[in-house]
Parts: structure tokens; sequence; C-alpha cells
């Protein structure tokens, strides 16, 4: 037989379980990434310069194709960069993405990502 005490504190328990599910939802609802605003960053900060036309045709081939690709990974992409080598478990070196995004709000590189994604590019996924 289960206690009222016991009970009371399952039900405690679920409640504080469904709280944090919503909040973290709601987390994530706060900020719809803007496309349209990442066109706008991706061009203020030049990013085809290295990254070619379309973000699909690289100046160098040391210089990834970014067009079609994953808007999570570019966004951790740009995370990273932003974080430098001051975390050298999750930061990425590279002095010219780093001086890129260091004035780049979240918000900013998740609009930057949502556009990236959006681009027609030669990516393909292996089947």
């Amino acid at each position: 037989m289960i206690k009222p005490q016991q009970a009371l504190h399952t039900v405690f328990k679920a409640a504080c379980a469904s709280a944090a599910v919503i909040g973290l939802a709601a987390a994530n609802l706060a900020h719809a990434a803007d496309a349209g605003n990442g066109k706008v960053l991706s061009d203020s900060h030049n990013c085809a310069a290295c990254h070619g036309v379309n973000l699909n045709k690289p100046v160098s081939p040391e210089y990834p194709k970014l067009a079609g690709q994953h808007a999570d990974y570019i966004y951790w992409a740009l995370r990273q960069y932003q974080m430098g080598t001051g975390n050298p478990h999750l930061g990425r070196n590279n002095a010219i993405m780093q001086a890129q995004v260091q004035s780049l709000s979240q918000s900013d590189m998740k609009d930057l990502a949502a556009y990236i994604e959006s681009l027609d590019g030669d990516l393909v996924q292996k089947k």
C-alpha cells in the first residue's frame, strides 16, 4: 500500500519533470530562426569571400561548402569558433572564423544557420 506521503512525493516529482520539459520546449521556441536575417548577416559578414557564390563554391579547397548543411551543425560550428581555443574540448581554432563570429549573438548564429540550410548545395547524403 502506498502511503500518502509517498504518493505526494511522486506527484511532486512528476510535476517538476513536466515543468522542466515545458521550460525546455519554451526556450527552444523563444527564437524561431529567421533565414531572411541570416542572409543579411551572411552578406554583411561577407561569407561569400571565402565560401564562394551561394556559399557553395569555396575560393580554396581548404574552405568548406556550406550551402544545404544542417542548421544544427552550422550553429554548433559557429559557437565553437566563438569559443575559440579557450576550451580545447569544445572550441575551434581558425583566426578568420573566430574574428567573423565574435560580434554574433546566439540568435544571429541560429538565423545564419537557417539561411545556410535553406540554400541549395552540392552536399549529398550517402545512401
